[in-house]
């Protein structure tokens, strides 16, 4: 068999030689190893901050805003600021129109008057019943001596009596008369002293001084204060000082205490990080579409009077931080390699409790033969992590997976294994 093949190879070398070439290439195909279509991107270990940070939105608001209202009904007849107007304490903002407050003061001064004219009455009353009490008790001193000396009945006695009982009835009669006049002397002098606060209430003033940041009425306005006190103006009282009301979830407000360091931004003024701090986490619970979330109140300095009430806030609240650690990407901790890739995990020995430990796989000197490592944590933050044992400076981690198929294949997106190792 080998004779005649050898034959054959020597009459056809053109055909033997393309021969041998297919069977090399047929060959070559079958033992190749196949390429991959991804790649592990890596980063290194180095030293640096470590920040962890609660992310919340919230409203800027003035530290303290005053609502200006009236307790009086009628017509606004002036109006005396505007939208950002500057006022001091006292200043007058507006003006109602007096007409019928004024009508009820002058009604409740008449009405004083003729209470103080009926004490007067009454006391004449008094003076003139006691003169006539006076002379029947001399006339039944007198009806009664004469009585006894039997020159007078006893029925002209009792006539006396009964004169002399009537006088003393009617100094008692004059004498509630004048209690009653004094009471209605202090009723209507209360109701002149209302109606001339009503009178005062009519030119409304500024409570504080600060900055108008709403007017809600015109020349013309009539506002009816028969239930509530309508609102007319609000006054921001220092605009140079302001706080932003954060929202922040049930989850993260465990982290959040007073005096952590916040920084935020507003979209007026997207490049600019303003410094702020926080003062009070309110306990009260806000719930919205089964959420809850809790409010946290931020101080911050307006010196330059960027920040407008109203304005709303990217909040980040730094609830730990370190400095000079050594750090890992916190993507590295959360990253699987692809299941064909791993190697089983290193035996170790150690006191480190199970909870403090994760796993980071490092890049060997082959690129797809990465090395699982157990590392022991410190804080964690969104960027970075902070590493205990485990691992060194200039190591280098994988942190994701880079698709190396052609964009039609991949839609020009990066695959990430996270299967739990």
């Amino acid at each position: 068999m080998l004779t005649k093949l050898s034959a054959w190879v020597k009459r056809h070398p053109v055909w033997s030689a393309l021969i041998a070439l297919v069977l090399l290439a047929l060959t070559w195909f079958a033992v190749r190893p196949t390429p991959h279509d991804y790649e592990y991107v890596s980063q290194s270990v180095d030293r640096g901050a470590v920040l962890r940070k609660v992310s919340a939105s919230g409203k800027v608001r003035a530290l303290n805003t005053i609502k200006v209202g009236t307790e009086v009904s009628g017509q606004i007849t002036k109006v005396y600021v505007d939208f950002n107007s500057t006022v001091k304490a006292g200043q007058v903002l507006a003006e109602i129109d007096v007409t019928r407050v004024r009508a009820r003061a002058q009604q409740s001064e008449a009405q004083v008057a003729l209470a103080r004219a009926g004490l007067q009455q009454a006391n004449a009353n008094i003076a003139r019943a006691r003169l006539e009490l006076e002379i029947q008790q001399r006339e039944y001193a007198r009806q009664r001596e004469l009585s006894q000396r039997g020159f007078v009945s006893t029925a002209n006695l009792d006539v006396a009596q009964t004169r002399l009982n009537t006088a003393r009835n009617a100094v008692d009669v004059a004498a509630a008369q004048i209690q009653s006049s004094n009471a209605q002397i202090k009723q209507a002098t209360a109701e002149l002293s209302s109606t001339r606060l009503d009178l005062s209430r009519t030119v409304i003033v500024a409570p504080a001084s600060g900055v108008i940041i709403n007017k809600l009425v015109e020349p013309g306005t009539t506002v009816a204060a028969s239930f509530q006190t309508p609102n007319l103006f609000e006054i921001a009282a220092d605009i140079t000082k302001m706080q932003v009301e954060a929202s922040v979830d049930e989850a993260d407000i465990g982290q959040i205490i007073a005096g952590q360091k916040v920084a935020f931004t507003v979209d007026s003024y997207p490049d600019t990080v303003f410094q702020a701090a926080v003062r009070q986490v309110r306990k009260a619970p806000v719930e919205n579409q089964n959420v809850v979330s809790y409010l946290v109140i931020i101080d911050v300095d307006n010196l330059d009077g960027k920040l407008l009430p109203g304005m709303t806030a990217n909040v980040e609240i730094i609830t730990g931080a370190k400095t000079d650690v050594l750090r890992v990407p916190t993507t590295a901790l959360r990253f699987r390699p692809k299941v064909a890739d791993r190697e089983p995990a290193k035996t170790e020995t150690g006191a480190t409790p199970a909870a403090a430990r994760q796993t980071v796989w490092i890049a060997g000197s082959n690129a797809y033969k990465p090395t699982r490592q157990a590392v022991q944590t410190g804080l964690q933050g969104d960027d970075y992590t902070e590493i205990l044992s485990g691992l060194k400076a200039g190591d280098k981690l994988l942190v994701r997976t880079k698709s190396l198929k052609p964009k039609a294949e991949t839609d020009d997106t990066d695959e990430d294994d996270s299967a739990a190792s």
